[in-house]
């Protein structure tokens, strides 16, 4: 018979009778821990043992079967429980894996069979107690985590300002002598000032107050850090005036400022009494009070020396953070006129562009072009009074890489119909492509005003004269106009003319393209 493998150290007891959703058959309960069999195996007597049981009862070695005693069918060596003798009980297991079974714990609504609560359920339980390995509380499973993070009070914590690991319990205790630990000053409103350079901040803080140093001659004043320099400068007067008895009472002899032995004033020391005794003992007090008034003093003019030293440093800083200022207002001020040639040549390139974009939007690669003039009656009055003579329409082309052409309108006419006549002239431009074209530039042009009924259309045409400038291959950016001066006269534009209506006319091109 094969030995069992009862090596495994993660086995349990049986599982609870109260898992099963049915009433369990005495066959498949444990002999040992009376709970439903886990991992069966079967003894040479027929009993049937948990895994885990069986390998405590046989740890020491052979045991008799309590089973078979109580059975009374107790007969050895058959009812000898060994390890060597027993064998796992496979199909025994494979009937209490099918078993229906449910979950115990309170909350938890899971069904199955025991295979599944085994493999899938147990222990894994969200609503399973378990206890806290750190503070021993009952939990629930699904809040572990939680206790562990938030709750638990004998949890780790880290210091977020030093990174000292202590326990949550003591995070007070911890926070009131943390070297880190963020502070506010009272006086300033500054916050996070680290507990280790508190007493610093306090020192140099321009909030904090104390005594004016010229307390020690009578100056009542409490002021704060950083207006102290303020009241030196501002009350340099009183501070003199506080002075002045002091050195006056050094410059008189001793021995007027002793009386009959009453009580008199010395203004810079204060009250004393005068000696009742002879000159010797006035003679000897005077050389001591003599040297308190010399050392008051010395440290007196320490003081207005140090004011003297911070005047200076403080005028210094203010001529060096002068010339700072001057440096940043010249290098700002180039940095504005750097922005201002660029926002100019921006401005130069975005009107090229609208330019280039509008020429795109009108032009035409066919040899015909369609003008159309809104606003007219505006347009003519520029023109009568000479601010806008002249308008250039859009260019168009021949073809893609032909002719560059546009016309040139006079609606107040010009030479010979100046005042009478619209004047519409045809100009040749500088293309792209002119090399590769026939030059000079002989192609039939016909100019027209549109009737907008379209009945009768103003119409001339010509033929350049191939030895005028005007068409000869372009040198600057357009040849010189050439065309109708006397186009139409103005009078047909007048009253309820086809041509015009709603101050708009439309001029039309065409060029013969025949030959090209």
């Amino acid at each position: 018979m094969a030995r069992i493998s009862l090596d495994s150290q993660n086995s349990l007891p049986g599982i609870p009778l109260s898992v099963l959703s049915v009433p369990m058959e005495n066959k498949y309960k444990c002999q040992q821990c009376l709970q439903v069999l886990r991992k069966p195996v079967q003894a040479q007597c027929g009993h049937r043992f948990c895994v885990h049981c069986f390998k405590l009862l046989t740890s020491t070695g052979p045991k008799p079967c309590e089973a078979c005693r109580q059975e009374e069918i107790y007969e050895e060596p058959m009812s000898i429980l060994n390890s060597n003798e027993a064998f796992p009980d496979n199909a025994a297991g494979r009937e209490i894996a099918s078993l229906p079974a449910r979950c115990l714990n309170q909350g938890c609504s899971w069904t199955g069979y025991i295979k599944e609560y085994e493999a899938q359920h147990e222990g894994r339980c969200e609503y399973e107690r378990v206890q806290c390995e750190a503070c021993q509380a009952s939990i629930l499973l699904k809040d572990k985590d939680r206790h562990n993070e938030r709750e638990c009070e004998a949890r780790t914590l880290n210091c977020k300002y030093c990174k000292v690991t202590f326990n949550f319990k003591d995070i007070k205790a911890h926070d009131e002598i943390c070297l880190k630990f963020p502070l506010q000053c009272k006086d300033c409103g500054k916050k996070k000032i680290p507990r280790e350079k508190f007493s610093d901040h306090i020192k140099s803080c321009v909030k904090s107050k104390s005594a004016c140093p010229f307390s020690e001659v009578g100056c009542k004043t409490v002021i704060e850090n950083g207006k102290l320099s303020d009241h030196e400068h501002s009350s340099t007067m009183e501070h003199l005036r506080l002075l002045l008895p002091m050195v006056l009472s050094m410059t008189h002899p001793r021995s007027e400022a002793l009386g009959s032995g009453e009580l008199q004033e010395d203004s810079g020391l204060g009250l004393y009494r005068a000696p009742e005794e002879g000159d010797g003992a006035a003679a000897a007090a005077q050389p001591v009070d003599l040297e308190k008034k010399v050392i008051a003093l010395e440290n007196i003019v320490c003081v207005l020396n140090r004011e003297v030293e911070r005047s200076s440093l403080t005028l210094e800083a203010f001529a060096h953070q002068h010339r700072l200022d001057q440096e940043k207002i010249e290098n700002l001020s180039n940095r504005v006129r750097q922005l201002e040639r660029t926002v100019t040549m921006r401005d130069l390139q975005l009107s090229e562009t609208e330019q280039l974009v509008r020429e795109l939007q009108n032009c035409t690669y066919d040899g015909i072009f369609v003008w159309k003039i809104t606003d007219f009656s505006r347009r003519r009055q520029e023109a009568v009074a000479g601010r806008t003579p002249a308008m250039f329409s859009p260019a168009f082309y021949s073809s893609k890489y032909g002719y560059k052409m546009c016309l040139r309108l006079y609606l107040n006419g010009d030479g010979t119909g100046r005042g009478t006549h619209l004047s519409l002239f045809f100009v040749v431009m500088k293309g792209k492509c002119d090399a590769l074209l026939k030059w000079p530039f002989s192609q039939k042009v016909t100019l027209m005003l549109l009737d907008q009924n379209n009945r009768e259309h103003i119409i001339d045409a010509f033929r350049p004269d191939i030895s005028s400038t005007s068409f000869q291959r372009p040198i600057s950016e357009m040849n010189i106009a050439s065309g109708c001066p006397l186009f139409c006269p103005l009078a047909k534009l007048a009253g309820k003319s086809p041509y015009l209506r709603d101050d708009t006319i439309f001029i039309k091109a065409i060029v013969d393209l025949t030959g090209l």
